[in-house]
């Protein structure tokens, strides 16, 4: 829950960061909320760039760090140009404040000014407000890019938020046993320990196995095209893909159907049972991310949902006909 709090509260500051760069309110202001969704988002470097935007880089002996020179150039401060021939690099350093300050002075100054002390305040504003430019095209880039990252992801995650719903639903009154390995996958999931995410993807194996066993039992295998090039198909036990796949196969109306939902199931039970062998043979962190553990969970949520939706209509019709 803390997660998509975080989560939450990022979107909605970024949101909010959004319209003040886009009013045109004052930069220092908005660098310090800045701070925070970095900060919130775990980027250790932006956060810390958005802090020396407004509360200086550091120095030494009236000179930057190095540190300050590598976040400068991160944030887009520095620039070349020729000295006797040769390309130099320098940094602008001045805080946000500052060049605030300095443009709103500038900007006084100029009613009273003529010739060429009015053309170099003329040129010191042109630069400052280019600098000051800069720093909001900077700011708004790094918060844009969050919030729509952000806002897809909340996307992505209510759609999958709504098939789960349904999944569990469905899975709850089919097969009851099965609850308690669905909330396994999600501790799982949260852990931080990958044989914790291999021991989820190992539920999604066994969750599947009970959707087989009570949609599509084990029964003798089936022989397709008899004669020299029959095919036999398995249905015994252990090939519970084969008789998710019969069970599609047996009760859609629909080739296309089939076929995507097939070779998804095919694909997903190939994968699992390969994970499933090699923990078996003793091989540990079989699963190496936890964005790996995500894929097959959500594989397989798509899967089940897939099938209990043919399920469902197959349901639908049966009663239709009794009527």
């Amino acid at each position: 829950m803390a997660v998509v709090s975080a989560i939450n509260d990022s979107l909605v500051l970024s949101e909010q960061l959004l319209t003040d760069l886009e009013m045109g309110r004052s930069l220092t202001s908005v660098a310090l909320r800045a701070s925070r969704l970095a900060r919130l988002m775990g980027d250790v470097d932006v956060n810390e760039i958005m802090m020396f935007e407004v509360n200086g880089y550091p120095q030494e002996n009236n000179e930057p760090t190095d540190e300050s020179w590598r976040l400068a150039n991160i944030a887009g401060r520095l620039y070349t140009e020729e000295v006797d021939g040769k390309l130099q690099q320098f940094g602008q350093f001045e805080t946000l404040e500052q060049v605030e300050m300095e443009i709103e002075g500038l900007k006084k100054r100029l009613p009273r000014l003529s010739g060429i002390n009015l053309a170099n305040a003329n040129k010191s504003l042109r630069i400052k407000v280019g600098l000051l430019g800069n720093r909001r095209s900077y700011i708004h880039g790094y918060v844009s890019g969050i919030y729509f990252e952000l806002k897809f992801s909340t996307l992505a995650s209510n759609m999958f938020e709504r098939i789960q719903h349904k999944v569990d639903k469905s899975v709850a009154e089919l097969i009851p046993q099965a609850v308690k390995k669905l909330m396994s996958v999600y501790d799982n999931l949260l852990s931080q320990n990958t044989e914790d995410w291999s021991n989820a993807v190992h539920s999604c194996r066994r969750i599947l196995q009970d959707v087989a066993d009570v949609l599509y039992p084990p029964r003798a295998s089936k022989i397709i095209n008899p004669g020299p090039r029959q095919k036999e198909i398995k249905l015994g036990a252990d090939n519970y893909i084969n008789r998710l796949v019969a069970y599609v196969e047996e009760n859609s109306a629909s080739e296309r159907f089939e076929e995507i939902v097939g070779s998804h199931m095919k694909y997903l039970g190939e994968r699992l049972d390969s994970i499933f062998l090699a923990a078996q043979k003793g091989s540990h962190d079989v699963i190496t991310s936890q964005d790996e553990a995500d894929r097959y969970v959500i594989y397989t949520y798509l899967v089940i949902g897939d099938i209990l939706k043919l399920k469902a209509d197959v349901d639908s019709k049966a009663g239709a006909a009794t009527e």
